[in-house]
């Protein structure tokens, strides 16, 4: 019999269970199951109204669902993530712990609930359905080998240098706010979301490119890296963000950044690089393909609003 108990907020020996249960489906999968944005939120415990739900089978975890409210404010959401074993899948205990998460938004007001399903597929549509969620978009990882072997090509007229913390935070959220507007993860950003990603352990300014021109800052790629994954034995380079201003488009600013980004990761001994890209954005898809990106995994947002009770 399967027991399931709201955690507001989730206690330390909780976090430990949570934990183990990731790494046993990560193990299972070749994949995380939480994203970062829960795992952020589950070391910081920063948002207001954060829970989880936890399953076990009376001696272990078997699975869990986390919900938070997201601190991109474009437009304002939670943020959902889903973990079950993978002895436990299939048996309806999704639908058992979205239930009950979906009761704590109800709680504390309502609105848009957004779930990430990583490294998902059509299957998955169907077990989370029951609870009222519906496919939103795909998010594709795509990976490619360094060094790329391509030097940056800048528009003319065009400065390159790496992201000053606390000179550049202002210039770098309008531009960002611009580049993802109405983006429901990227968008919207203020200064303190900024000031929490800078404050996380893999914060680097040698990673973070600005292009700047004439008219002020132009565009940015933002790197990351990932230490080794359960299994692999090499560290993984993430271009976690990168944009450009609208009123810069079209002159091949993004694929320098792109290229830039990669070779600071190169260069700091990276040897995979990666990226999440929408899965219908064809132009970018396209764009990263010419620079020998494939796609490693896809990764599904499903949505469902939810009324206050």
């Amino acid at each position: 019999m399967t027991d399931l108990r709201l955690l507001a907020p989730v206690a330390p020996a909780d976090l430990v269970a949570i934990g183990r249960l990731h790494d046993a489906a990560e193990a299972a999968d070749g994949h995380p199951s939480l994203n970062d944005a829960v795992w952020r939120d589950l070391d910081t415990g920063a948002q207001p109204g954060s829970a989880g739900v936890l399953a076990t089978d009376g001696e272990h975890a078997v699975g869990y669902a986390h919900v938070a409210r997201s601190d991109s404010f474009s437009p304002p959401h939670w943020a959902v993530g889903l973990l079950v074993h993978p002895d436990h899948r299939g048996t309806g205990l999704e639908v058992d712990l979205l239930i009950v998460a979906v009761a704590h938004v109800a709680a504390a007001g309502g609105g848009q609930a957004v779930l990430w399903l990583l490294g998902t597929d059509e299957r998955a549509d169907d077990a989370v359905a029951p609870a009222g969620f519906a496919p939103q978009r795909d998010l594709l990882q795509m990976r490619v080998p360094l060094p790329l072997g391509e030097d940056p090509a800048w528009p003319p007229g065009t400065e390159v240098r790496t992201f000053a913390p606390g000179s550049d935070d202002d210039a770098w959220l309008e531009v960002n706010n611009r580049a993802f507007a109405n983006h429901p993860e990227q968008g919207g950003w203020v200064r303190e979301t900024l000031q929490r990603r800078m404050a996380e352990p893999w914060f680097d300014p040698a990673g973070f490119v600005l292009a700047v021109d004439g008219d002020g800052l132009a565009g940015f790629c933002w790197t990351k890296i990932h230490p080794p994954a359960p299994g692999d034995k090499d560290a993984l380079g993430e271009i976690f963000v990168i944009g450009v201003d609208p009123s810069r488009h079209s002159r091949g600013l993004g694929r320098a950044l792109v290229v830039a980004g990669l070779a600071t990761l190169a260069d700091r001994g990276i040897r995979t690089g990666m990226l999440f890209v929408d899965g219908a954005n064809a132009a970018a898809v396209h764009l990263y393909e010419s620079l020998g990106f494939t796609t490693h995994r896809r990764d599904r947002a499903y949505e469902r609003e939810i009324g206050p009770s």
